[in-house]
């Protein structure tokens, strides 16, 4: 007899029986009858069906109904040839009880079928069925139920459970179709790569109620109703959410500033009501994330009497997060790099009840995105991964995809280059694809800057310089490397052997002694950012905005750790104070900013601070201190070796 039967359309009178039609002659051979439970293996995965023979008794054919199978349309393709060993006869046994999930069509059918009705409803359509567990059973009914998938059975048998009128059928779950498709969508082309402390602390904090409604009940315990994610720009938030999303299986619903404000007075509102509405309907069908993205732009500080519309807003939002319930499925998340604008009010436990900042990526993450995003491109061997982590300091993560990308375009524009000047003229479709080499990789650093570089305050670029570039100075350049580079390389080092790392470095010496080049060579050693300020671009004719702009200074270097801050003249920057006029100067103000910033007030220690002068004598006293500037090093006029 024939091995390999074709598959062909099923008839239309046997959609929705669980009938499978082959020849006799493939019945008898798998020992088959009338009704007989068979599991058959397809290309788009296995049915359950009942064997009957085909109509006009022809052999080498196979028609089955995919009403049962292992997902809820399976892809098949017609006329393939199936083997006859994927057919396995299967035995049966009467179930005492099922435990299934349904997934209805539409929320308004959840809302309208529900309880005993719906339950009915199931046994009707699951009666007379054979079933297998992690199966899928395909409805093509009016009721509204599209799919029913078998949780468990009991009894737990190796072959097919029968579904009968004295089976105890429970529903455990009940979900919706649009959901459904929301959470399939959601494949795995989202990538999380070096984000797994954030990523694991994120998923615990909304699988929770997620995954363990009935324990926190009875415990008592109130979840999290809202989640602030905090970090700069590009550095994945909106990525991260989507991805833990499709790891806890839940639904995202996204809301923005342009979808939410309308032309008329109370329509933001409105429309921040009917999109709270619809994530409440869609929780009742599953874990549902109402993903807010930047949040500072639509609920800004109240306060103001010019913004209105934001005030109205910001009303609206805190109304709605308190009218929340703690059983519902539903959980906010919102995404900021501007914590400091948003509403105070909603920062409170009971709306956004917790924050998680997700900071620069370290050389480690970096690495870990690097591998990520070079897994796909053809890189050649001299490309180093380790290396090239270690250049991007301050880089983010649409930082890194772009400098990937444009590393790869260098590749296609040398490839049609060379194709036009030997042939004149080739289609760029026929342009030979080579591999990535490390010169594309360093030709790209030329034009990608990290997004935080850009009109950053005291950000600066320099040629850069190596330490055998300075001649003499060995004592200097090793108490240097001591003080700066080590500490910054080896932090895990100095805390394990109990040393206490230096917040600042003077170093203070005559004019033109190569102290700012010392400076530089330490930053191109360090492989660091580096931020540069004087006091010409310091100072401002407005009162307040010097101070303003050393403090951003401070909180850019925190961004890009590791990071260098270079206070070049700082004799002229803030002086020393005096007893009659403390306090009543610019560089006053601008000295307690410093040192506040230097006694660590969310100073992180991967941030160091280098000063320059030729006038130590000037500087205040409480600047030069242990614990502030606490390294003074002094860089000497060349001597004769310099010279030679």
């Amino acid at each position: 007899m024939d091995t390999l039967l074709r598959l062909l359309p099923l008839n239309h009178e046997d959609h929705g029986t669980q009938r499978c039609r082959i020849g006799p002659k493939a019945m008898s051979h798998l020992g088959l009858k009338i009704g007989f439970p068979l599991l058959i293996s397809l290309p788009g995965g296995s049915c359950l069906c009942t064997a009957w023979p085909r109509r006009d008794l022809s052999d080498g054919f196979l028609q089955a109904d995919l009403m049962c199978s292992t997902s809820p349309k399976p892809v098949i393709e017609y006329r393939d040839q199936v083997p006859l060993n994927n057919l396995k006869r299967l035995n049966s046994v009467k179930l005492r009880r099922v435990t299934v999930k349904i997934v209805l069509k539409n929320i308004e059918v959840q809302l309208a079928v529900s309880g005993s009705a719906l339950l009915d409803v199931v046994r009707d359509l699951l009666r007379n069925l054979y079933v297998l567990p992690k199966y899928v059973v395909t409805v093509t009914d009016i009721s509204g139920v599209v799919n029913v998938e078998i949780l468990d059975m009991d009894p737990v048998t190796d072959g097919a459970g029968l579904i009968t009128a004295k089976t105890n059928v429970h529903i455990k779950e009940t979900t919706t179709l649009e959901w459904c498709k929301n959470v399939s969508d959601s494949n795995s082309q989202y990538q999380m790569a070096g984000m797994d402390d954030v990523c694991a602390s994120l998923k615990e904090i909304l699988s929770l109620p997620f995954l363990y409604p009935d324990t926190i009940a009875k415990l008592g315990l109130a979840c999290p109703k809202g989640l602030l994610l905090v970090g700069p720009p590009g550095v994945g938030k909106t990525l991260l959410v989507k991805a833990v999303a499709r790891q806890v299986g839940a639904y995202v619903i996204s809301l923005s500033g342009p979808v939410i404000h309308g032309s008329r007075p109370g329509e933001a509102e409105e429309n921040l009501r009917t999109i709270f509405v619809r994530a409440r309907d869609v929780s009742r069908g599953g874990p549902c994330i109402l993903f807010i993205d930047e949040i500072d732009s639509l609920c800004p500080k109240r306060g103001n009497s010019g913004n209105a519309p934001e005030n109205r807003i910001v009303a609206q939002l805190l109304t709605l997060m308190d009218g929340i319930h703690s059983d519902n499925k539903m959980v906010i998340v919102a995404a900021t790099n501007q914590p400091d604008v948003i509403d105070s009010a909603l920062r409170r436990p009971g709306r956004f009840d917790r924050e998680i900042i997700i900071g620069t990526p370290t050389v480690s993450q970096r690495r870990a995105i690097l591998e990520v995003l070079t897994s796909n491109i053809p890189i050649h061997r001299d490309v180093d991964i380790d290396a090239l982590a270690d250049m991007t300091v301050g880089y983010v993560g649409a930082d890194l995809t772009a400098l990937c990308r444009d590393a790869t375009m260098q590749v296609v524009l040398q490839a049609h280059e060379v194709s036009t000047c030997v042939n004149n003229y080739v289609p760029f479709q026929d342009c030979q694809v080579k591999q990535v080499r490390r010169e594309h990789f360093y030709e790209a650093f030329k034009k990608i800057r990290p997004s935080s570089a850009r009109s950053a305050v005291g950000q600066v670029e320099f040629k850069p310089v190596s330490w055998d570039q300075i001649g003499g100075l060995e004592d200097i350049k090793l108490l240097l490397k001591q003080s700066i580079e080590w500490p910054m390389k080896y932090p895990d080092a100095f805390m394990r052997m109990g040393l206490t790392l230096p917040k600042g470095v003077l170093l203070y010496g005559p004019p033109g002694c190569a102290k700012t080049t010392l400076v530089k060579a330490v930053a191109t050693s360090c492989h660091c950012s580096f931020f540069s300020i004087s006091g010409a671009d310091l100072f401002s004719p407005y009162v307040g905005d010097s101070e303003k702009t050393l403090a951003q200074l401070f909180r850019q270097a925190r961004a890009s750790t590791p990071a260098i801050v270079f206070l070049d003249e700082i004799d002229a920057i803030v002086g020393c104070r005096t007893e009659s006029r403390a306090g009543s100067g610019v560089q006053e103000r601008v000295l307690s900013v410093l040192l506040n910033e230097l006694d660590g007030v969310g100073l992180k220690r991967s941030v160091m601070v280098v000063a320059a002068t030729n006038r130590p004598d000037v500087l205040d006293d409480a600047l030069l201190r242990p614990g502030r500037l606490d390294k003074l090093l002094y860089i000497p006029p060349p001597d004769d070796k310099v010279i030679d």
